[in-house]
């Protein structure tokens, strides 16, 4: 976006854009989200920033009536292949409260001096202000939602000591962190995003922020790939035992349609205050809740094959993951079956898991680690052996440290390290995209299932309507394949003669554990 078409989103106050840019403005000193209720400022005193940690450097404060450090995050870090775009998804991951920026930087594969030029140039900010910015808007989230005590807040949020916290709420929010807990009535009566725990449980429950519309069918496609004991999911809802850096985690999100703001609650059941921020974003990827459905659902109803999906669940998400290790697990061991046989194979399987520290409502499981796959899982696994030794190499490379792919890498870089594994084709690479690093425009041109929602979505519509590979929805058809998926589940499937596949097909054949 230029400059004109960025002043006149904040002019028609455009909540399609909070947390996509930040508009500071120089009369005042103060930065705000682009739906700002505060009088349109005039033009040249604008400046326009990607982060607001290149706000803050700039030395602006974040507005206290729009509180912009309160809404979803941008969709660009999925949609950016880049390094800044790469570095955004570890930072929010809290690679650098782990790790710090030398750790960052070699994840990326750049010495610490080039990466903060990289990110200066690219954001406005480097590492160590970005890193900044995520710690305090992480700490805002819990002041408001939480009553826990402030020290906790400090380390929750990742910052080294309650001195620092102090100084960059100060800084940042011009308030106190006593005076920006006491924000969280009016916040709440604004935008129905504040909740506020019982101050004597242990458990910390949060609302979620979203762009609006939100399309639940995300819980359907986990719940009816659920392990028993490791996760439990409805279609409002999705619960999970999670090994985190620090310790294990149990969470659980729960989404009510029907109550005024249609809120998204994150009850965290357990979890090391250290892990939080990385917890926090992985539910996040896991929802995909920094998605801007409005421009994707406009793109994807342009083409007259999706339309009508389009127009029947508007705000589709596409279900990210909370740890890449394990989806490349259950990709491979489901891929030629049903949904079902999957979820019994990776059933059995998850029994050399270790048991969770923090078990509570059926949860006390947790999935098994590559080393524990590698080694006693393997004969657990069922079906042709030569899936099974697939698994097992994968998982070895993996307990090795050999094979190392994340949330920093790039559809080129899970190429390169996925590609030579036994039994990994580019079909199993694009999946682990779409949903590791939230890849949007990955199109499983093979899969059954997309060809099947193909024929049920055309039906009605004109052949040739549209070229084969959806590039009419670029860059967005990782969303058209959910589509795909979607209506490949839901319509009528013909009988159809037997007959032994050719193969050349046996390849190519869907993994049919992904149809939702």
């Amino acid at each position: 976006m230029d400059f004109w078409q960025r002043y006149r989103a904040i002019d028609a106050r455009d909540t399609r854009f909070d947390g996509q840019f930040y508009t500071a403005v120089r009369t005042t000193g103060i930065y705000c989200r682009p739906s700002c209720p505060a009088r349109t400022p005039k033009a040249e005193n604008v400046t326009f920033y990607e982060t607001s940690a290149a706000a803050h450097d700039a030395g602006y404060r974040a507005c206290k009536r729009c509180l912009p450090e309160a809404v979803p995050g941008t969709p660009a870090w999925n949609i950016r292949s880049d390094i800044a775009g790469r570095a955004m998804r570890l930072i929010n991951d809290g690679v650098i409260n782990r790790d710090g920026v030398e750790g960052l930087a070699s994840r990326l594969g750049y010495s610490s001096r080039q990466l903060n030029r990289i990110l200066s140039h690219e954001l406005g900010a480097g590492p160590l202000s970005l890193a900044r910015a995520s710690r305090a808007q992480t700490a805002r989230t819990l002041l408001v939602s939480t009553q826990m005590k402030l020290a906790d807040v400090a380390f929750a949020a990742g910052f080294s000591s309650v001195r620092q916290f102090n100084e960059t709420i100060g800084e940042v929010f011009a308030m106190t962190p006593t005076a920006l807990r006491g924000t969280a009535v009016r916040g709440s009566a604004l935008r129905g995003t504040a909740h506020r725990a019982p101050a004597a449980t242990t458990a910390l429950t949060l609302n979620l922020p979203y762009r609006e519309p939100f399309d639940p069918g995300v819980f359907d496609f986990l719940a009816v790939r659920a392990i028993p004991g490791i996760e439990a999911g409805t279609a409002s809802s999705y619960a999970r035992t999670l090994r985190l850096p620090h310790a294990d985690a149990r969470f659980g999100v729960t989404y009510d349609a029907g109550a005024p703001g249609r809120p998204l609650v994150l009850t965290i059941g357990a979890v090391d205050l250290r892990d939080l921020p990385s917890l926090l974003s992985r539910v996040r990827r896991l929802l995909d809740l920094d998605a801007d459905p409005v421009a994707i659902d406009g793109a994807l109803a342009a083409d007259p094959r999706l339309a009508p999906a389009v127009k029947a669940l508007p705000g589709m998400r596409m279900p990210g993951a909370v740890d890449p290790q394990e989806l490349l697990i259950r990709a491979m061991t489901g891929q030629q079956i049903t949904v079902a046989a999957a979820r019994t194979a990776l059933t059995q399987l998850s029994a050399c898991g270790s048991e969770s520290l923090a078990p509570a409502d059926g949860l006390h499981r947790l999935f098994p680690t590559a080393a524990q796959i590698a080694d006693p899982g393997f004969g657990l696994l069922r079906g042709p052996q030569r899936r099974i030794d697939s698994v097992r190499a994968a998982a070895s490379a993996m307990a090795a440290g050999d094979l190392d792919f994340g949330y920093g890498d790039d559809l080129a870089g899970l190429q390169s390290k996925l590609l030579p594994l036994p039994g990994v084709g580019p079909w199993t690479v694009g999946y682990v995209a779409m949903r590791v690093i939230g890849a949007p425009d990955v199109f499983l041109a093979n899969d059954a299932a997309v060809r099947n929602g193909i024929l049920a979505l055309s039906a009605g519509n004109p052949a040739g309507a549209g070229t084969p590979d959806f590039t009419e929805v670029s860059p967005w058809r990782s969303y058209a394949t959910m589509h795909l998926w979607r209506a490949a589940a839901i319509s009528p499937k013909p009988r159809r003669a037997r007959q032994a596949p050719a193969p050349s097909a046996v390849r190519r054949t869907a993994d049919l554990t992904l149809q939702s």
